[in-house]
């Protein structure tokens, strides 16, 4: 690893609406550029927006979703990275083979890079879960990228470290969501409608439980734990019918934040990240710790006719 500047973008994204949010990419990441970044991340879905999904049929969904890298949306990428000579990254819904998936991109000036289909996917029963981590060389890093609940099992990180990652990058649509858990739930719209004239009772809730408290209850340890830096992007503001908080941030390994955002709206935070941290993190020194010989119980299979349950708790709330 060497020496470099990440952005991380959060952004209100219109569903549906492509063009709209690629020239909130576009401009965002002429921001993040002239605050001398060299890597540009979105949040999950970023291009075709992401809740909504959840009320699309399938003939609706295949219109909305895209080959990758050979699309429209992934092409207009490249295009606007080579403008700004760096790298970008963002999610869209892609189709191959009859088959959709929650997709992020990397491209850069030279043209496509990698791709990560999320692996836990679940926000429509037209989605396919990806197969494979995905952990690739840009910039002079290496760098791993895990889609929202990917980060919710322990093991994604882990795994996505061991094969090198350097700096995870975590793009998500999350907070502001039903949940058992003290504290949380939704967001009142009227608190964002009114958030120009009376900021405080928004910017509560967006630093409270409903969002970053909730988030430095695991973010900061998955970054710890694995001794990598974390790069974590979220929507912002109406995202069908809840709001997200953004809180968009950069932790580094020993689990500090470096770099967040506290705007009620679309905004860009950029850190330095430094490779001498990864060799003095705790995480590291774990990772030669490990006894691998006693870790089979974590590759059993599944009992016969069971598969895995994908379940966030929002839904598993709202259906009660």
């Amino acid at each position: 690893m060497r020496d470099i500047r990440i952005a991380a973008v959060q952004f209100e994204a219109r569903d549906s609406d492509k063009e709209y949010n690629l020239g909130r990419i576009a401009a965002l990441a002429r921001h993040a550029v002239e605050q001398e970044a060299e890597i540009v991340s979105f949040h999950e879905c970023s291009i075709t927006g992401y809740t909504f999904l959840q009320t699309l049929s399938r003939e609706e969904m295949d219109r909305l979703a895209e080959p990758v890298p050979d699309g429209p949306s992934t092409q207009r990428l490249i295009g606007l990275s080579r403008e700004l000579n760096v790298p970008l990254m963002a999610g869209l819904l892609e189709s191959e083979g009859g088959r959709l998936f929650n997709t992020y991109v990397a491209v850069s000036p030279d043209g496509f890079v990698a791709k990560h289909r999320k692996i836990h996917a679940f926000i429509s029963k037209h989605l396919t879960c990806g197969d494979r981590f995905t952990v690739f060389d840009l910039c002079g890093i290496r760098c791993g990228i895990l889609t929202c609940y990917d980060n919710n099992l322990v093991e994604n990180p882990r795994i996505t470290t061991m094969m090198g990652a350097e700096v995870i990058f975590a793009p998500h649509v999350t907070c502001g969501l039903e949940s058992p858990m003290p504290g949380r739930g939704k967001i009142e719209q009227r608190l964002w409608d009114e958030r120009r004239r009376d900021p405080v009772p928004l910017r509560m809730e967006f630093q409270g439980p409903k969002g970053r408290g909730w988030l430095m209850r695991w973010l900061p340890a998955r970054a710890y734990e694995n001794g990598v830096y974390y790069v974590f992007s979220n929507a912002v503001g109406v995202d069908y019918d809840t709001i997200k908080t953004g809180n968009a941030m950069i932790l580094d390994p020993f689990g500090e934040v470096v770099a967040e955002s506290v705007a009620l709206g679309d905004d860009v935070v950029v850190a330095l990240c430094t490779p001498e941290k990864i060799e003095q993190s705790g995480g590291r020194r774990y990772l030669r710790a490990r006894r691998p010989e006693l870790y089979a119980k974590l590759v059993e299979p599944l009992p016969a006719g069971q598969s895995p349950e994908i379940n966030p708790g929002w839904r598993i709330h709202t259906a009660r």
